[in-house]
């Protein structure tokens, strides 16, 4: 028997590949849950184990579903939990911010109030992000003050002092991560990489919010969760750990690498629109303390996952083709 993992919103694009990198590794089994039923292989790349693998679903949203998800982790009984159940996408915040603290903040608070009484959970690891800083400049550690600016950085940033207060309080066995601009393949079609890729086969011009001059800090799905995993496995109960690449870069040039691949003209494929309200300009953290604490460090260059992202979409084209590149919310 292997240890014991559940994976909380692993019907989301990074909760889903920490789950194919537990199965990849052996050793583990795993316990996933989301509130909508589960992804096919499209979005999901652990269907590549096949029905034997020791994965298990169980679909309960902890909005609204949190005694059955409960029961299922009393049953299950798993060591480590990593939640990466939440409300993500930033510009709709501002029309339904209540719904984005419901998901983010209060549901959470219930679910970490019932963890926080079972035994079984030795390690918990939530999964911040470093919108919660604002715009971040310089060099961004995880000692930098908290300022978001978007209602849905303010329901993280207010999850991440909840959490604290159970750390402090009740000795709760918190870990937390926060990552920068996560991409690959299997990644959900709206947003900008994979967006682009789809975009650009149905011969559409991409928006550029504010021109693209934003600057992100694009990494690769499998570098984060090889990340998570190591902060899992030995990363120190209260600590928090940045996980990000050497550099950023400004999205209109990711836009126009995914051109470059695609052979078709940059100039051709894009236009301008104006900028998302409350936009940072830069996201851009520093990962030292993950890169000498654990060992880590990202391996896939942006170069290489831009092509596996243009791959998977000309592959899997048939699937994508009819799959809305446009965020819906869902309450």
């Amino acid at each position: 028997m292997g240890r014991r993992v559940a994976v909380i919103g692993s019907n989301s694009f990074s909760g889903g590949d920490l789950v194919d990198l537990l199965l990849e590794k052996g050793g583990y089994e795993v316990l996933g849950s989301s509130r909508s039923p589960e992804k096919s292989a499209l979005y999901l790349r652990y269907k590549r184990h096949g029905a034997s693998a020791p994965f298990r679903y169980v679909q309960a949203d902890h909005n609204t579903q949190l005694e059955g998800l409960i029961a299922a982790l009393d049953d299950f009984r798993p060591e480590w939990v990593v939640n990466f159940a939440a409300q993500s996408e930033v510009a709709p915040s501002w029309e339904h911010p209540d719904h984005w603290f419901r998901t983010n903040t209060v549901a959470l608070s219930l679910l970490v109030q019932a963890l926080s009484k079972r035994d079984y959970v030795k390690r918990y690891l939530h999964v911040s992000s470093p919108e919660v800083y604002g715009t971040c400049e310089g060099r961004v550690t995880e000692e930098a003050p908290m300022r978001p600016s978007t209602p849905y950085a303010a329901s993280k940033a207010a999850a991440d002092l909840l959490l604290a207060t159970y750390l402090k309080q009740y000795r709760f066995p918190l870990l937390s991560v926060r990552s920068t601009n996560v991409y690959g393949a299997h990644q959900q079609p709206w947003k900008i990489i994979p967006r682009t890729a789809i975009y650009l086969k149905r011969r559409q011009r991409i928006q550029l919010h504010g021109g693209g001059v934003a600057v992100k800090s694009y990494i690769h799905i499998r570098d984060i969760s090889e990340g998570e995993l190591a902060i899992l496995e030995r990363g120190r109960v209260g600590e928090l750990y940045h996980l990000s690449p050497d550099r950023g870069v400004e999205v209109r040039q990711v836009v126009r690498t995914m051109c470059e691949l695609a052979g078709a003209r940059y100039e051709d494929s894009v236009e301008t629109v104006g900028e998302r309200p409350g936009q940072d300009a830069a996201y851009v953290i520093d990962s030292t303390k993950a890169r000498a604490q654990l060992g880590w460090m990202p391996r896939v260059d942006l170069s290489a996952g831009l092509a596996e992202v243009h791959r998977w979409v000309t592959d899997s084209w048939n699937e994508l083709r009819s799959e809305d590149p446009e965020y819906r919310h869902r309450p």
